[in-house]
């Protein structure tokens, strides 16, 4: 993984795009967008109810070839969030642990229907800032280091 050093601070980098894990969610190599111009992340999803006791429900796209998968949410907010055309809109949003580069992060997502984009996740500012450097020439840094075999030394 490369990495830059400003003042004497060590982040990797991240290119425009990536795959991810959701451990919680049994999800793996899910496609994401690196977005600089969202503050917010988002993820794919369909079918959100919210249920009589007070918990959320939504369908996830499972892996190709698989059926989607329903998921309900306990703990979940209900915010303003700026969509891709800058309009505001209100959106479910629930957190839950991402894994990139190997470590897991606690982080939030909104909850969207983007049968229309090219990915089903978009990491926006909140997720990058103090985290990751971002290089738009590159791409799948993380992915690669996942399926890099380890070396002995």
């Amino acid at each position: 993984m490369k990495k830059v050093v400003k003042n004497k601070i060590s982040k990797p980098l991240i290119g425009r795009t990536d795959s991810l894990d959701f451990p919680e969610w049994g999800l793996t190599n899910v496609r994401a967008k690196i977005d600089t111009g969202a503050y917010t992340s988002a993820i794919h999803c369909t079918q959100i109810k919210l249920l009589k006791n007070n918990k959320l429900s939504f369908d996830l796209p499972a892996q190709k070839g698989q059926k989607k998968q329903r998921f309900v949410a306990e703990e979940f907010e209900l915010k303003s969030v700026k969509n891709s055309f800058g309009q505001a809109e209100l959106r479910y949003v629930v957190k839950t642990l991402v894994v990139v580069f190997g470590k897991t992060i606690k982080t939030e997502f909104s909850l969207a229907d983007r049968t229309s984009m090219r990915f089903p996740v978009l990491l926006g500012r909140k997720f990058l800032r103090n985290r990751f450097l971002v290089d738009v020439t590159l791409e799948n840094l993380s992915l690669l280091q996942k399926q890099r075999p380890l070396t002995k030394t």
